[in-house]
């Protein structure tokens, strides 16, 4: 059985007829390869977009998880203008069609010039938690640039401590007395919802980093009246309905879902936008396991602990438009370098041979992206990515 990853809207037969003639000029996919659905993709978009506007927030999504210009020319297209990354050299990708740009990771000082270098082109946003890296900024930047204060919202990962106000008034004094400095507000990152399994375990963690924040607006706001608050975990945003004294969201793997997002409770299974399709190369009926070539450099080696045991992806049913439901029984139990076994149900397995693609949805979409490095539309069209 081949496979040929077909995502458009079919509403007649001569659409159908089209596709097929449409078909004759795609290669056969022959190895691991990252299929994107544009249209649940923008889909995703469009209501996280919706959402912010709804609740008066700025909406400035975070790009680490798909990293491509073509992606984000998706969001232009609604009118978003200023993005989140995580790096620096993904700050300098964008900046190509990007010109205000929160790199929301702690400032690595050692990247000094390439700072310099951006900011003197588009207006940047760094992320600063401690003394050390403010001072260096002050004593070395040659170009204006904004800083957000990262505050520890109960993640534990990085950020100051919202009792700490020695710490933060220490780092605002070496902001007022650089011109090239300039406060913007505090920025937080919930990224212990991920380890929530349901809905009001999310809602509830927002509500705490909702407070931490809103407090620090507070004792804040007479002497920087325009400070901004910005959040950002992709489960909070998608499920919470409280922005209660935030400014701006910073969401990324809602452009994609995935497993991990779904088992929190974040989405459906439906809105997952992408699925890995990998060739199967041996089949071990007797163990009732398919081996694909598609391994750990290809999805990561994210799991998930569920009812069958460790989960790195689950199979689901090829449609004309692409995906459909998972397959119950069907999933990725190991993976290694380059194999992935899945495990499938007795009944089941006689339905597969050799040379056959199974299209499998990741545990963890972003790493799965960074991996692949492309993702392929409908249209057999490379979406090429940083």
């Amino acid at each position: 059985m081949k496979i040929y990853c077909i995502f458009v809207k079919v509403s007649s037969c001569e659409d159908i007829f089209n596709t097929i003639d449409n078909l004759k000029n795609i290669d056969m996919i022959t190895k691991p390869t990252l299929i994107i659905d544009q249209q649940k993709c923008r889909e995703n978009i469009n209501r996280m977009f919706n959402k912010a506007k709804y609740h008066n927030l700025d909406f400035r999504p975070h790009f680490k998880s798909h990293q491509s210009l073509e992606i984000g020319s998706w969001y232009k297209e609604l009118g978003v203008n200023k993005i989140t990354v995580s790096s620096v050299d993904m700050a300098k990708y964008f900046s190509e069609d990007w010109k205000n740009i929160t790199i929301a990771f702690p400032v690595n000082i050692l990247e000094i010039q390439s700072i310099n270098d951006l900011a003197s082109k588009i207006i940047i946003n760094l992320v600063v938690e401690n003394v050390e890296s403010i001072s260096f900024l002050s004593e070395h930047l040659i170009s204006n640039v904004n800083v957000f204060l990262k505050i520890d919202v109960g993640y534990h990962r990085t950020g100051i401590n919202p009792k700490d106000k020695n710490l933060m008034d220490t780092i605002l004094k070496v902001i007022n007395a650089n011109h090239y400095l300039t406060f913007v507000g505090f920025l937080g990152h919930a990224g212990h919802t991920y380890k929530c399994r349901t809905q009001e375990a999310i809602k509830e963690i927002h509500h705490i980093s909702l407070e931490i924040m809103t407090s620090l607006k507070v004792q804040y706001k007479s002497q920087y009246p325009n400070l901004i608050v910005s959040l950002g975990d992709t489960p909070s945003c998608s499920v919470a309905e409280d922005f209660t004294g935030v400014n701006e969201i910073r969401p990324g793997n809602f452009v994609f879902y995935d497993l991990t997002q779904h088992k929190i409770g974040s989405n459906s299974i439906s809105q997952i936008a992408v699925a890995m399709t990998c060739p199967i190369v041996a089949i071990h009926e007797d163990r009732s396991e398919i081996v694909v070539y598609g391994g750990g450099v290809h999805f990561s080696k994210d799991r998930l602990e569920d009812k069958e045991g460790t989960i790195f992806g689950r199979v689901v049913e090829k449609t004309e438009m692409g995906w459909g439901n998972i397959i119950l029984g069907m999933y990725v139990n190991s993976l290694s370098q380059e194999h992935g076994i899945i495990s499938v149900p007795k009944s089941e397995i006689n339905n597969y041979k050799i040379g056959d693609c199974l299209l499998i949805l990741p545990i963890h979409s972003c790493m799965t992206a960074n991996l692949m490095k492309s993702y392929l539309d409908i249209n057999n069209k490379v979406i090429t990515r940083l």
